[in-house]
């Protein structure tokens, strides 16, 4: 698995350096050069999308003809069994590689690559162990060649956090949250149209997990992102998702989708919540001891 983390990680840095104009922008620029707000949120359409793994004993089907549209701005959770294909979907969406068959858009151009405004946050953070917190934030603009001139993108990012006083730690030195906290940061410093986060709190402790949901749900609200979120915990996908979409078993085939029309902030003991939990349970087969 940290191979693959390692992977993403190299390709997003490619895809970094091939989409900027000069890769020697010009350093004299003032710091705080006026520069575009973050783009509204990503348009991801998922048309008639099927995935399989050729083995040495034949193919492996892992998603079966998925349609799926994300509107801009959105958040959507993909909920499922394990090992059913969601972290497949979206490895497809980020652009790490094709899906089998069906097409895949983005603003409605064809998602063939990686690219920064698409940014993945994975379950394990993989910060460099060797840089600060703060050179691992500014991973990101350092490759594109434009780190002189907006420093202060990454300060910003690890303000939104609460970082900011941790900034000149080593990754060994911070808590499992704050080590998420960073990896979030360096995702928001590119002002990403679309956040691909696959298990991002699978590791944390059941207290830090829950304030960490509250921070992400605040985070996407403020910076006006779409999310789509990889994950087996029921409670987690309907307290911050819009949308929840439920799976089926290998090979993942959409099972149902259900709204959550809740305001935010949301109340976790809210009635209508625990509504939505039993149906979503039912439809995985797990309703009966509730």
């Amino acid at each position: 698995m940290a191979e693959r983390h390692g992977e993403v990680v190299s390709a997003v840095l490619d895809s970094l350096l091939d989409r900027s104009p000069d890769h020697t922008a010009d350093i004299s620029a003032p710091a705080h050069r006026p520069e575009p707000h973050a783009a509204a949120g990503a348009h991801i359409g998922i048309q008639g999308v099927s995935h399989q793994f050729d083995l040495a004993g034949g193919p492996l089907p892992v998603l079966d003809h998925i349609d799926l549209d994300v509107k801009p701005g959105e958040f959507v959770a993909l909920l499922g069994p394990s090992g059913c294909g969601k972290s497949t979907l979206l490895r497809l969406v980020a652009g790490l590689e094709p899906a089998t068959t069906g097409r895949i858009t983005h603003d409605g151009e064809p998602i063939t690559r990686p690219d920064p405004s698409r940014i993945v946050v994975f379950q394990d953070p993989t910060l460099y162990p060797w840089r600060t917190v703060w050179d691992n934030v500014a991973l990101g603009l350092q490759a594109r060649g434009v780190l002189k001139a907006q420093r202060h993108r990454v300060d910003e990012a690890l303000a939104r956090v609460g970082l900011t006083t941790y900034a000149r730690m080593l990754p060994h030195q911070l808590s499992g949250g704050m080590a998420q906290r960073a990896a979030l940061a360096r995702a928001l410093v590119n002002d990403p149209a679309l956040l691909v986060m696959d298990e991002p709190l699978g590791k944390l402790d059941s207290l830090t997990r829950l304030t960490m949901q509250s921070e992400l749900v605040a985070l996407w609200q403020r910076a006006q992102f779409s999310a789509l979120l990889v994950t087996h915990d029921v409670e987690e996908a309907l307290f911050m998702a819009q949308r929840v979409i439920v799976l089926s078993e290998r090979p993942a085939r959409i099972l149902a989708e259900l709204h959550n029309p809740l305001p935010y902030p949301r109340q976790r003991g809210n009635a209508q919540l625990g509504e939505l939990r039993h149906e979503a349970l039912r439809l995985l087969g797990l309703d009966a001891t509730w």
